[in-house]
């Protein structure tokens, strides 16, 4: 076994390159062990039983084709939402419970549904090849909303996912961010396992 002096210059590269993982996964089970500790929330649901009422926008494989800000030539100046590529015709479902606000062709999405969930926030599924909801329906994390295509302005088949804190376009917050606040996460590698 090999000892370091107190001040090798192996050793200090060597704790820079460990420490900060080291920690990283320390205080990623300290919080997660904390949580399943932490007592109910003020309604009595307990904080990971409010990600049993979220899911992915598809339970197919995707892989992040345009991920979410990249500066570009839309209207705002950047990519608005997060882009799944998935194959034509994927079942699309909604992430959480809301109602349906837009279910129609709307310009450059294409055949798209919009729902303002129960926290005020809008989704916008776009590019769907078939819209299976109504303005109006009340839907839940799961509800078939349609199926993938390209419709609208798309190169090829893919799931436009977006979410704006009004309807107005331009209002655009980033979709993984407020997916993971409600214990969701899109992977941005290949394909989610």
């Amino acid at each position: 076994m090999t000892t370091f002096r107190t001040h090798t210059p192996l050793r200090r590269m060597l704790l820079h390159a460990i420490a900060p993982a080291a920690l990283g996964s320390v205080l990623t089970l300290a919080a997660s062990q904390a949580a399943l500790a932490a007592p109910a929330g003020k309604h009595g649901t307990h904080p990971t039983a409010a990600a049993k009422h979220w899911t992915h926008p598809t339970a197919a494989r995707y892989r992040i084709s345009a991920p979410y800000g990249v500066r570009g030539h839309w209207r705002a100046g950047h990519h608005t939402g997060v882009d799944l590529a998935v194959r034509a015709g994927t079942r699309i479902r909604s992430v959480g419970s809301g109602t349906v606000v837009l279910a129609r062709r709307s310009g450059a999405y294409g055949k798209a549904v919009t729902i303002r969930m129960n926290d005020g926030r809008y989704v916008l599924f776009g590019h769907l090849s078939r819209i299976t909801v109504r303005p109006g329906q009340k839907v839940h994390a799961r509800t078939r909303l349609g199926y993938s295509g390209a419709t609208g302005r798309a190169t090829g088949p893919h799931l436009h996912f977006e979410v704006r804190t009004s309807r107005r376009y331009g209002s655009d917050i980033n979709p993984l961010t407020y997916l993971a606040r409600h214990g969701i996460r899109l992977t941005s590698g290949p394909f989610r396992r």
